[in-house]
């Protein structure tokens, strides 16, 4: 069942010297490329990226959390269109979510890089730096990148009981669903 996969997913930030196969890399597309948008517009762009140089490079994006993507197999970025739909950053993110969620089906772990809205040096964003590095056009601005690989930690689930259910209400906000 779905729920189940939803359980066994976690962030994974160390990575074993693996390459992932070419297959599976393949099903990580489909399953972006199958991703539900707004309105069907499709406005994501992926870029796959293994090369060890690349990823170095990537890695560096921004500030503070992307430096575990030098040592993953791959990253996906993924990048949306701007101009054919207004609501680009809900259908990116759905997109990187399903990768998500791809990869734990496939046995790889695999992590959020959030690009949008962060900063790669005081001067430069990290959207600016990843478009630069990737030669993207004008207009297609990059969201996040999901670092890919083979675990090199094992997480356990959360428990059910840690889940912040008061975040959750019923009928009307304040009123607790459990």
């Amino acid at each position: 069942m779905f729920i189940s996969l939803l359980r066994k997913r976690r962030s994974i930030r160390r990575f074993l010297d693996k390459p992932v196969e070419k297959e599976k890399l393949d099903l990580l597309v489909e399953a972006g490329l199958r991703s539900p948008s707004s309105r069907g517009v499709n406005p994501w762009h992926f870029v796959m990226v293994t090369d060890r140089g690349m990823l170095g490079r990537l890695s560096q994006a921004k500030e503070h959390g992307s430096a575990f993507l030098k040592n993953a197999a791959a990253g996906i970025v993924v990048c949306a269109d701007v101009s054919k739909s207004d609501v680009w950053v809900e259908d990116a993110s759905i997109a990187t979510t399903i990768i998500h969620l791809a990869a734990a089906s496939l046995d790889l772990g695999s992590c959020w890089i959030q690009i949008r809205e962060r900063m790669h040096a005081p001067q430069q964003t990290a959207e600016a730096y990843v478009a630069e590095q990737l030669r993207l056009p004008a207009g297609l601005k990059a969201q996040a990148i999901v670092a890919i690989g083979y675990p090199d930690e094992n997480k356990n689930p959360h428990s059910r009981e840690a889940l912040p259910d008061a975040q959750v209400h019923a009928e009307f906000y304040g009123t607790p669903y459990r």
